[in-house]
């Protein structure tokens, strides 16, 4: 997948991950960029920024938990930049809860990890179907290959996010369509703001910044791969993981009660 005279849609726009890879897209070529976000002025003036740059490229506000709005904003792409080539499903919310947290945010997790990516998919892979092209790429996280210690919703619905990707692989990529899922570990984004958050992903790797996650993704998606993993160390966990499924939850049930984090009572 070339990013070069693509049109391509990123969620989650306004900052972190979804900033840089509007920035890098644009670098790269892109013929047109769709950025929404819930905050519409950041993704206005970042349009902006990147139209005057020389990359054709439209700000609007959604909420992607909605179904409604990711047809519009898909509506909206193709109206004015023309047929998606790549839809980035970047959008994406932590709790820093366990199982006190309650319904209402497991829901929203739910609908804002997962569900606004098969609200895409459904979006955009009809038309991508009938002229035999297109890519998806999710936005998940390492959590979805491993588990993020202090956030149960975070870690559930980025492995089902993963699963999910896992699953438009099969079924559509022998038809034209690629599919690639990001499972970056540590980024400097609002995602990493609460101080335990950043400590539990700092012990187990490097915090990268948004720019450098941009950057594994042009590589990645230009190599056709289904993992991108701006983070080398994660291949490495998973494996582990998949070798020995007890060693390896013994061995975060040590790393999490060395930083102290605080256990769940009955």
């Amino acid at each position: 997948m070339q990013v070069r005279g693509a049109v391509v849609v990123v969620t989650g726009a306004a900052g972190g991950i979804g900033a840089a890879l509007a920035r890098r897209f644009a670098a790269e070529g892109a013929a047109g960029l769709l950025l929404a976000d819930l905050d519409a002025a950041a993704v206005e003036d970042l349009a902006g920024e990147l139209d005057q740059g020389g990359c054709r490229a439209v700000g609007v506000s959604s909420d992607v938990s909605q179904e409604s709005d990711v047809r519009t904003l898909v509506d909206t792409a193709e109206k004015h930049l023309g047929p998606i080539d790549l839809f980035c499903s970047n959008a994406g919310v932590g709790t820093a809860q366990g199982i006190e947290a309650p319904d209402a945010l497991w829901q929203s997790c739910w609908d804002i990890n997962v569900m606004s990516q098969v609200y895409a998919a459904r979006a955009v892979v009809p038309g991508m179907l009938s002229r035999g092209r297109g890519w998806l790429l999710n936005t998940a996280s390492a959590a979805g290959l491993l588990t993020m210690p202090g956030d149960a919703p975070y870690s559930a619905t980025k492995h089902a996010s993963v699963a999910f990707a896992e699953w438009l692989a099969v079924t559509y990529g022998s038809r034209g369509i690629g599919v690639s899922v990001l499972c970056p570990q540590g980024v400097r984004t609002r995602l990493i703001e609460d101080p335990g958050v950043e400590a539990v992903l700092g012990a187990f790797g490097s915090i990268l910044e948004p720019a450098d996650v941009a950057e594994a993704v042009v590589s990645g998606l230009a190599e056709e791969r289904f993992l991108i993993l701006p983070h080398p160390e994660v291949a490495r966990y998973e494996q582990r993981r998949a070798g020995d499924r007890d060693a390896w939850l013994a061995g975060m049930r040590d790393a999490v009660e060395n930083l102290g984090r605080p256990q769940p009572t009955a």
